[in-house]
C-alpha cells in the first residue's frame, strides 16, 4: 500500500465520512469481523436485525402498521428467517400506489433518491444516512478482498446521467483527493476509445469500475489495435449494473491483465453482492436478506432460478421488505473457497421481464436465448429485438462476421422456441449502442410489453 493510499484510507476518507455524519468506519470494522461468521451466526444476526426492522416498520410506517394489525402479527412472531413468508412480496407498483404511507413517520437524516428507470418508470424513495453508510462500508470491505483500498488510483467508466449531473466542484475535488476519475462512456467511437485507452496508460489505475459492456468494448478495441494493457498494474475490474457475460469477462481479464469482479446492487434495494478473488459472489448478508422466489412469491431452494427478492435491514425510513428487484438469479448452497461465511449467489440471470413473445402468445424468458449465444466463438456483443410477434432480429457483433452455418443454426433454434412461422433475421453489425440511460440491454421486446408475463410462460433451464 502506497503512503498516499494509507493517508487516504486511514485519515482523509474517514474524515470525509465523519463530516457527512456517516458511521462508515465503525460499520466497516464490524463487517470485516462478521464476514467470517458461520452460517448459523450470520442467520442469527440477520434475524435480530429483521425483528428490529419489522418492529420499527410496524410502529412508524402506516402501510406496515395496518398490515401487521390486520394479520395480527408482531415482530416477535418472526422466529426464523423462513417466517418472512408471512409477509407479501412487494414491488415498485405497490410502493407507488401507497404514496406517503410507505414513509416512516418522524424519519430524519434521510434524502430523496430515485432509480434510473431502466425497467420502466423511476421510483422515488427515501435513503437514510445509516443505509448509505452501510452500502459504502460494504463496498469498501469488498475492495480490500482484492488488495485495493480507498485512495488507490481508480478509473470509473460510467454512462449514467445521474452521476454525471452530480459532478459538481466539491465532489470533483473530493474525487481528485481520493484519486478516482470519472470517464464518460456514452459515446464509444473508435477515436474516443483510443483516447480512453491512452488515458489509462498514462494514469495507470489500480482498479477499474464500470459497466461490463463498456469495459469489454474497450478491451475488444485494444485487442484489435494490438495495444498492451496488461502491464499497467491494474489489480481488478469491478463490473456492475449489467449482466456480466462470459465473453465480456474473458476479454476484460485477458486484455487488462487483471481480476474481474462482478458486483450486484441497486439504488433502491442496496449493495447486494460482490465477487471475491476465489470466484464467490458473496451476498452482503449483514445488510440484506436475499430470497429467490417463483411467480407466486414462494421461496425456491438453492440452485433453482427465480425472481430475486430483497429485504434491506438497514432502516425503516422507506422500507424495502421482500422487494422484487426485477432480476432473476439462483442462490448457491456451496461455501466459497475463501472461507467467508457470507452466502453466495450462483448466478444473476438478467431482468425478470427480459423475454420474447412466441407466435402462440406464450412468453419465453430470455434465459432460453442467452444460453444459445453464450458459447459462440468470437462473440463480442449481441442484442435481440422483437417489434412484432412474427419478426425477430438478432444483432451480432462478432470477430470476422457471422458464419453462414452459425446463422442457420441460430434461426432454427429461435424458431424452435418461438414458432416455425416467426421470421428470424441474423445481422452482423459493427456497433450495438447502449440504451439512453447508458446501460446495455441484450433483449428488447416491444410486443405486449405493457402486459405481465402469462402464467404459462415458457422457460428453459441452462444447459
Amino acid at each position: 500500500m502506497s503512503a498516499y493510499t494509507l493517508f487516504a484510507s486511514r485519515l482523509l476518507f474517514p474524515l470525509h465520512e465523519r463530516l457527512k455524519r456517516h458511521d462508515t468506519v465503525a460499520i466497516l470494522r464490524e463487517l470485516e469481523r462478521s464476514q467470517w461468521l458461520d452460517t448459523a451466526g450470520l442467520q442469527a444476526l440477520q434475524l435480530e436485525r429483521l425483528r428490529r426492522l419489522l418492529a420499527q416498520a410496524a410502529a412508524r410506517v402506516p402501510y406496515y402498521r395496518e398490515l401487521f394489525a390486520q394479520a395480527k402479527l408482531t415482530a416477535a412472531d418472526f422466529r426464523s428467517l423462513d417466517d418472512l413468508a408471512l409477509l407479501p412480496v412487494t414491488d415498485k407498483a405497490l410502493i407507488r400506489s401507497q404514496g406517503s404511507a410507505w414513509q416512516a413517520e418522524g424519519a430524519v437524516d434521510a434524502a430523496w433518491q430515485q432509480t434510473s428507470g431502466s425497467s420502466g418508470e423511476p421510483l422515488r424513495f427515501l435513503l437514510g444516512r445509516h443505509r448509505v453508510s452501510f452500502d459504502i462500508a460494504a463496498k469498501w470491505r469488498a475492495m480490500r478482498w482484492w488488495d485495493v483500498d480507498i485512495g488507490d488510483p481508480e478509473a470509473v467508466l460510467w454512462g449514467s446521467a445521474i452521476e454525471h449531473s452530480a459532478q459538481d466542484r466539491l465532489r470533483e475535488w473530493r474525487d481528485r483527493l481520493l484519486r478516482s476519475r470519472l470517464i464518460p462512456t456514452h459515446d464509444l467511437t473508435p477515436a474516443r476509445m483510443d483516447a480512453i485507452l491512452a488515458d489509462l496508460r498514462r494514469s495507470r489505475p489500480r482498479m477499474l469500475f464500470g459497466y461490463p459492456s463498456a469495459l469489454s468494448r474497450l478491451a475488444f478495441h485494444a485487442r484489435a489495435r494490438g495495444l498492451r494493457m496488461d502491464e499497467l498494474g491494474i489489480r481488478v475490474a469491478f463490473c456492475t449494473s449489467e449482466v456480466l457475460r462470459p465473453e465480456w469477462r474473458e476479454a476484460i481479464g485477458q486484455v487488462f491483465g487483471c481480476g474481474v469482479a462482478n458486483e450486484y446492487g441497486a439504488r433502491d434495494a442496496g449493495f447486494l453482492a460482490r465477487e471475491c478473488p476465489q470466484g464467490g459472489l458473496h451476498l452482503t448478508a449483514e445488510e440484506v436478506i436475499v430470497e429467490v422466489v417463483d411467480e407466486a412469491g414462494h421461496r425456491l431452494p438453492a440452485g433453482e432460478e427465480g425472481d430475486i427478492v430483497v429485504t434491506n435491514l438497514a432502516g425503516p425510513e422507506f422500507p424495502f421488505i421482500r422487494y422484487r428487484t426485477g432480476d432473476r438469479g439462483r442462490l448457491s448452497a456451496t461455501p466459497c473457497a475463501c472461507g467467508r461465511g457470507l452466502p453466495l449467489l450462483a448466478e444473476i440471470g438478467g431482468r425478470a421481464n427480459d423475454g420474447l413473445i412466441a407466435s402462440d402468445g406464450a412468453w419465453v424468458h430470455g434465459s432460453a436465448f442467452n444460453h444459445l449465444l453464450r458459447d459462440l466463438a468470437g462473440l463480442e456483443a449481441y442484442r435481440i429485438v422483437q417489434e412484432r410477434r412474427d419478426q425477430v432480429r438478432l444483432l451480432l457483433r462478432m470477430q470476422g462476421g457471422v458464419p453462414a452455418g452459425v446463422a442457420d443454426a441460430l434461426i432454427a433454434a429461435f424458431r424452435a422456441r418461438l414458432g416455425g412461422d416467426v421470421a428470424v433475421a441474423v445481422d452482423a453489425v459493427d456497433e450495438i449502442p447502449p440504451m439512453p440511460n447508458g446501460k446495455f440491454r441484450h433483449i428488447v421486446c416491444l410486443v405486449d410489453t405493457a402486459q405481465p408475463a402469462p402464467p404459462h410462460a415458457r422457460e428453459e433451464q441452462p444447459a
